[in-house]
């Protein structure tokens, strides 16, 4: 199912040549034409990706998936755009509005389209802090509606009160709808669940927090995660973190490691009774079979333990073979939940296997094959999750064994080129911000 919406998608972008494949103009006009309208139906579905739609993850297979295909959509559409705008000029067919509107629109269209340049690339390189690039990237919204407003009173093959303007018109207009609902409504009055920190406990670079609703809890299933908002200048913006207690629990456990500008923040300044709301659960990712039979095998690698976490109460309930973890860490002493597994091993629920690179026990695939043997490998529910080089390692191996189908989770909201420089820029802004206070309080004094 998850390539039901990505070939949907795809489809009703390409469905669309068949508008403009009679166009008049100058040559390769018809191209032209389409491939300015595909760039405003991919920012339309990569909009209708960002709301987050829970219908939408069995179509796409997941939030982290939906993620993905926002991201390949949005940076197409930029790359049609510019062909778009290099390859139109002369067209002749029905004229959208009249002569004076169209020429205001187009030449708001080129601004639209230089503020998209700016926009995307300040998207792609991973400098600005998570609160900066969050509202660099709502103003996106900003190129596509001039790009809208250009395409529907220009001059096109079709008139906009046509089937084909029905089409696009319709496309145009969810576009906008998705930005709204995801902005307005979900960001700034349809929020979340309520809830408090309950207990933190940091070990090292990872920090462990429960949260206990104030009103009605969210319910949530192994394998899931939730996006965190904090009331708390710096942690405004919603962060995505799977959820590490079981669903039997009365509490929301997290385990967050300190890896971007916004961790970072998190670590110095979270309290016991801040307030935080919960938006999700979300995700699709199944840590247990369907079938109780099935030999299930887990790979996790840092705090990619967290589904895995969630699971354990689960197996004292449910009659399902004994899950064969490999658990990759840097070393003992900062390993996220190896108390809990190792407890979970002594009780029987769980065969551990830890690979600590300190110790030069590195995972490699033919430690999987040793432990759970090809023949258990066969028809097995693999479920792995943790940092992409090590998926990427292991998961041709699993295929290649029997494995079917292997359930990952690689949940990234923010992805780019080059370094990860949020923090030192975070903390840069901060030092300013310092001096400035400073600088105040002496002038106050002088004064």
């Amino acid at each position: 199912m998850h390539w039901v919406g990505p070939i949907v998608a795809i489809g009703s972008v390409l469905v669309g040549w068949f508008a403009f494949a009679n166009a008049v103009g100058d040559d390769g006009v018809g191209f032209a034409l389409f491939i300015g309208a595909a760039s405003i139906l991919l920012m339309a579905w990569s909009n209708l990706l960002s709301t987050r739609a829970l219908f939408l993850e069995r179509f796409f297979g997941g939030l982290d998936r939906m993620y993905r295909w926002h991201r390949w959509y949005g940076a197409i559409a930029v790359g049609a755009m510019w062909l778009h705008i290099e390859n139109v000029d002369d067209v002749k067919g029905i004229r959208g509005a009249s002569k004076d509107i169209a020429d205001a629109a187009e030449d708001l269209a080129e601004t639209g389209s230089t503020l998209l340049y700016i926009l995307v690339g300040i998207s792609l390189l991973r400098w600005l802090p998570t609160r900066w690039w969050r509202l660099s990237h709502k103003l996106l919204v900003l190129p596509y509606a001039f790009a809208c407003w250009h395409f529907y009173t220009a001059t096109k093959p079709y008139a906009n009160n046509s089937p084909w303007g029905w089409w696009f018109t319709g496309f145009m207009v969810l576009g906008i709808a998705a930005w709204i609902y995801r902005v307005v409504w979900r960001d700034m009055i349809q929020r979340g669940a309520k809830y408090r920190v309950s207990n933190i406990n940091q070990d090292g670079a990872t920090l462990t927090i429960e949260l206990e609703p104030l009103d009605q809890k969210i319910e949530q299933r192994p394998g899931q995660f939730a996006f965190l908002k904090f009331a708390k200048r710096g942690l405004l913006e919603p962060h995505p973190f799977t959820i590490a207690s079981s669903p039997e629990e009365g509490v929301l456990r997290f385990l967050i490691r300190d890896l971007g500008d916004w961790t970072h923040n998190l670590m110095q300044s979270v309290q016991l009774g801040d307030r935080v709301t919960v938006e999700g659960p979300y995700g699709s990712l199944h840590p247990l079979p369907d079938d109780p039979a099935i030999k299930t095998v887990w790979i996790a690698g840092g705090v990619g333990i967290t589904p895995f976490l969630a699971a354990l109460k689960s197996l004292t309930s449910l009659r399902v073979e004994k899950p064969t973890l490999f658990y990759c860490i840097r070393s003992r002493d900062d390993a996220p939940g190896v108390s809990a597994l190792q407890q979970a091993a002594n009780d029987g629920l769980i065969n551990l296997h830890l690979h600590v690179s300190s110790e030069g026990t590195r995972l490699k695939p033919e430690d999987i094959i040793r432990n759970v043997g090809k023949e258990g490998l066969v028809g097995a529910h693999a479920v792995m999750c943790g940092p992409s080089p090590l998926i990427r390692a292991i998961r041709p191996m699993l295929h290649a064994n029997g494995v079917s189908q292997v359930h990952v989770e690689a949940f990234d909201i923010r992805t780019g080129i080059g370094p990860d420089l949020s923090i030192d820029i975070e903390l840069l802004v901060n030092q300013v911000r310092q001096w400035v206070s400073v600088r105040r309080a002496y002038e106050t004094t002088n004064d």
